[in-house]
C-alpha cells in the first residue's frame, strides 16, 4: 500500500521513522523569500501563524501550546517567546520579508510584532483585520422612569 504518513503537530513522520518539516516537500527545502505572518490575539490566548504567499501554512504556535496556562496565555510575555519559538521553525525556510495581519484586541498583539522586528525580520505592512461591527443588533428601547 506504500508509505503511511502520522501527522503531528510540529512534523510529519513516515512509518519508516524519519521526521521531516512541513516545509520540506519530498527531499527538497522550499525556499521562500517572502510570506505572511497572521497574530490572533484575544483576551485568553495568542495565536501566531506563518504562512507562504498562498497562504499554505508553514508553521504555527500559541501561548497554551508552548505551556502557558491561564491568564498568563494572553500576556506580552507569551507573545514574546510564540514568535522565539516560530522562528526557529521558520529558519530552515528562509523567510525574510513578511507581511503582518492582526487580529483581536489582546494584550499580545504589539509584542508580538516587536518581537517579529527583534528576530530580523522584514516588515513588509502591518494591517489590522479586527472584525468591527457596522451597526450591528438593534438598541434596547429607552428607560423610562
Amino acid at each position: 500500500m506504500g508509505k503511511k504518513r502520522i501527522i503531528t503537530d510540529e512534523s510529519v513522520k513516515d512509518t519508516t521513522g524519519e521526521q521531516k518539516s512541513p516545509a520540506v516537500s519530498g527531499r527538497n527545502i522550499k525556499r521562500i523569500e517572502s510570506g505572511r505572518v497572521y497574530i490572533q490575539a484575544s483576551y485568553n490566548n495568542t495565536m501566531i501563524s506563518f504562512t507562504d504567499e498562498v497562504g499554505n501554512v508553514i508553521a504555527q504556535a500559541s501561548a497554551g501550546g508552548l505551556g502557558f496556562k491561564g491568564p498568563k496565555k494572553a500576556t506580552p510575555y507569551a507573545a514574546n517567546r510564540i514568535v522565539e519559538a516560530l522562528s526557529e521553525k521558520i529558519k530552515k525556510v528562509g523567510i525574510k520579508d513578511i507581511v503582518v495581519y492582526v487580529k483581536g484586541i489582546g494584550s499580545g498583539r504589539e509584542s508580538a510584532v516587536r518581537a517579529l522586528v527583534g528576530q530580523g525580520l522584514n516588515i513588509i505592512a502591518i494591517k489590522d483585520v479586527t472584525p468591527v461591527p457596522h451597526n450591528g443588533p438593534r438598541s434596547r428601547k429607552p428607560r423610562r422612569v
